[in-house]
Protein backbone atom coordinates (compact mmCIF):
# COMPACT_ATOMS: atom_id res chain seq x y z
CA UNK A 1 0.00 0.00 0.00
CA UNK A 2 1.27 3.43 -0.89
CA UNK A 3 1.11 6.49 1.31
CA UNK A 4 -1.38 8.06 -1.12
CA UNK A 5 -3.77 5.11 -0.86
CA UNK A 6 -3.51 5.18 2.95
CA UNK A 7 -4.32 8.88 3.00
CA UNK A 8 -7.18 8.41 0.51
CA UNK A 9 -8.57 5.60 2.68
CA UNK A 10 -8.37 7.77 5.79
CA UNK A 11 -10.13 10.67 4.04
CA UNK A 12 -12.86 8.36 2.68
CA UNK A 13 -13.33 6.79 6.11
CA UNK A 14 -13.61 10.23 7.67
CA UNK A 15 -16.20 11.31 5.09
CA UNK A 16 -18.24 8.15 5.60
CA UNK A 17 -18.12 8.56 9.37
CA UNK A 18 -19.31 12.15 9.04
CA UNK A 19 -22.16 11.15 6.72
CA UNK A 20 -23.18 8.30 9.03
CA UNK A 21 -23.12 10.60 12.06
CA UNK A 22 -25.84 12.76 10.49
CA UNK A 23 -28.15 9.74 10.47
CA UNK A 24 -27.15 8.15 13.77
CA UNK A 25 -30.02 6.77 15.81
CA UNK A 26 -30.75 8.14 19.29
CA UNK A 27 -29.26 6.01 22.07
CA UNK A 28 -31.95 5.20 24.64
CA UNK A 29 -29.78 3.04 26.95
CA UNK A 30 -27.22 0.22 27.07
CA UNK A 31 -27.17 -2.84 29.31
CA UNK A 32 -24.05 -4.93 30.02
CA UNK A 33 -24.42 -8.61 29.16
CA UNK A 34 -20.82 -9.81 29.66
CA UNK A 35 -18.42 -8.09 32.04
CA UNK A 36 -14.81 -7.73 30.84
CA UNK A 37 -11.97 -7.09 33.33
CA UNK A 38 -9.68 -4.66 31.49
CA UNK A 39 -11.65 -3.83 28.35
CA UNK A 40 -15.14 -2.60 27.45
CA UNK A 41 -18.02 -4.95 28.29
CA UNK A 42 -20.31 -6.69 25.78
CA UNK A 43 -23.62 -4.81 25.79
CA UNK A 44 -27.09 -4.60 24.34
CA UNK A 45 -27.82 -1.14 22.95
CA UNK A 46 -31.36 0.16 22.52
CA UNK A 47 -31.84 2.95 19.98
CA UNK A 48 -34.62 5.00 18.38
CA UNK A 49 -34.82 6.20 14.79
CA UNK A 50 -37.55 8.31 13.23
CA UNK A 51 -38.67 7.07 9.83
CA UNK A 52 -37.14 9.58 7.39
CA UNK A 53 -40.02 9.22 4.89
CA UNK A 54 -43.00 8.80 7.22
CA UNK A 55 -43.42 11.52 9.83
CA UNK A 56 -45.08 10.29 13.02
CA UNK A 57 -43.38 6.84 13.16
CA UNK A 58 -40.44 5.94 15.39
CA UNK A 59 -38.71 2.56 15.43
CA UNK A 60 -36.90 1.25 18.49
CA UNK A 61 -34.32 -1.48 17.99
CA UNK A 62 -31.93 -3.38 20.23
CA UNK A 63 -28.67 -4.85 18.94
CA UNK A 64 -25.73 -6.62 20.62
CA UNK A 65 -22.48 -4.65 20.76
CA UNK A 66 -19.18 -6.48 21.16
CA UNK A 67 -16.84 -5.31 23.84
CA UNK A 68 -13.23 -6.23 24.33
CA UNK A 69 -10.42 -4.40 22.61
CA UNK A 70 -11.53 -5.51 19.13
CA UNK A 71 -15.02 -4.08 19.75
CA UNK A 72 -13.58 -0.91 21.24
CA UNK A 73 -11.46 -0.38 18.10
CA UNK A 74 -14.50 -0.94 15.86
CA UNK A 75 -12.98 -4.04 14.24
CA UNK A 76 -15.38 -6.67 15.60
CA UNK A 77 -18.04 -8.23 13.43
CA UNK A 78 -21.24 -7.67 15.36
CA UNK A 79 -23.83 -10.41 15.83
CA UNK A 80 -26.84 -10.42 13.49
CA UNK A 81 -29.42 -10.57 16.30
CA UNK A 82 -31.78 -7.60 16.53
CA UNK A 83 -35.22 -6.82 17.85
CA UNK A 84 -37.57 -4.14 16.52
CA UNK A 85 -40.63 -2.25 17.73
CA UNK A 86 -42.13 0.60 15.70
CA UNK A 87 -44.89 2.91 16.95
CA UNK A 88 -47.04 5.80 15.81
CA UNK A 89 -45.86 8.80 17.85
CA UNK A 90 -47.87 11.54 16.12
CA UNK A 91 -50.01 12.21 13.08
CA UNK A 92 -48.70 10.13 10.16
CA UNK A 93 -47.65 12.16 7.15
CA UNK A 94 -45.87 10.68 4.15
CA UNK A 95 -43.03 12.89 2.92
CA UNK A 96 -42.56 11.16 -0.45
CA UNK A 97 -43.65 8.13 -2.42
CA UNK A 98 -41.59 4.98 -1.85
CA UNK A 99 -41.65 1.31 -2.85
CA UNK A 100 -42.31 -1.86 -0.86
CA UNK A 101 -39.13 -2.86 0.96
CA UNK A 102 -37.42 0.54 0.72
CA UNK A 103 -34.80 1.22 3.37
CA UNK A 104 -35.74 3.41 6.32
CA UNK A 105 -32.39 3.00 8.12
CA UNK A 106 -29.05 1.24 7.62
CA UNK A 107 -26.05 0.77 9.86
CA UNK A 108 -22.64 -0.89 9.40
CA UNK A 109 -22.20 -3.99 11.62
CA UNK A 110 -18.63 -4.91 10.65
CA UNK A 111 -15.62 -3.16 9.17
CA UNK A 112 -16.62 -3.90 5.56
CA UNK A 113 -18.98 -6.77 4.91
CA UNK A 114 -22.04 -6.65 7.19
CA UNK A 115 -24.92 -4.17 7.29
CA UNK A 116 -28.10 -4.01 9.38
CA UNK A 117 -31.17 -2.60 7.64
CA UNK A 118 -34.67 -1.53 8.60
CA UNK A 119 -37.00 -1.63 5.60
CA UNK A 120 -40.65 -0.60 5.30
CA UNK A 121 -43.68 -1.89 3.46
CA UNK A 122 -47.43 -1.40 3.35
CA UNK A 123 -50.22 -3.87 4.11
CA UNK A 124 -52.75 -2.08 1.88
CA UNK A 125 -55.71 -4.27 2.93
CA UNK A 126 -55.36 -3.24 6.59
CA UNK A 127 -53.69 0.18 6.10
CA UNK A 128 -50.72 -0.89 8.23
CA UNK A 129 -47.04 0.03 7.85
CA UNK A 130 -44.80 -3.03 8.27
CA UNK A 131 -41.13 -2.74 9.26
CA UNK A 132 -38.49 -5.49 9.02
CA UNK A 133 -34.99 -5.44 10.56
CA UNK A 134 -32.34 -7.82 9.23
CA UNK A 135 -28.61 -8.10 8.61
CA UNK A 136 -26.96 -8.87 5.30
CA UNK A 137 -23.42 -9.76 4.29
CA UNK A 138 -21.76 -9.54 0.89
CA UNK A 139 -21.29 -13.31 0.70
CA UNK A 140 -23.81 -14.78 3.12
CA UNK A 141 -26.86 -13.18 4.70
CA UNK A 142 -28.47 -13.99 8.03
CA UNK A 143 -31.95 -15.33 8.75
CA UNK A 144 -32.04 -13.39 12.03
CA UNK A 145 -34.81 -10.79 11.77
CA UNK A 146 -37.67 -9.07 13.54
CA UNK A 147 -40.87 -7.49 12.27
CA UNK A 148 -43.05 -4.70 13.66
CA UNK A 149 -46.25 -3.12 12.39
CA UNK A 150 -47.83 0.31 12.80
CA UNK A 151 -51.59 0.58 12.14
CA UNK A 152 -52.23 4.05 10.71
CA UNK A 153 -54.72 5.64 13.09
CA UNK A 154 -56.20 9.13 13.41
CA UNK A 155 -54.15 11.31 15.76
CA UNK A 156 -56.48 14.02 17.01
CA UNK A 157 -57.52 14.66 13.41
CA UNK A 158 -61.02 15.13 12.09
CA UNK A 159 -60.02 13.81 8.67
CA UNK A 160 -59.38 10.17 7.80
CA UNK A 161 -55.79 9.00 8.22
CA UNK A 162 -53.50 8.65 5.19
CA UNK A 163 -53.62 5.41 3.17
CA UNK A 164 -50.19 3.79 2.96
CA UNK A 165 -51.14 2.21 -0.40
CA UNK A 166 -51.22 5.70 -1.92
CA UNK A 167 -47.60 6.31 -0.88
CA UNK A 168 -45.88 2.91 -0.91
CA UNK A 169 -46.13 0.97 -4.16
CA UNK A 170 -45.19 -2.31 -5.42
Amino acid sequence: MTVKSLIAGAVLGSCLATAAAAEDPDLIFKKTTVWKFLSPDHKLGTYAIDDPDVEGVTCYFTVPEKGGWVGWLGLAEELSNASLSCRQVGPITFKRKTRQGDEAFSQRRSLIFKRMQIVRGCDAKRNVLVYLIYTDKIIEGSPENSTSSVPISPWGETTAPAKCSEWITG
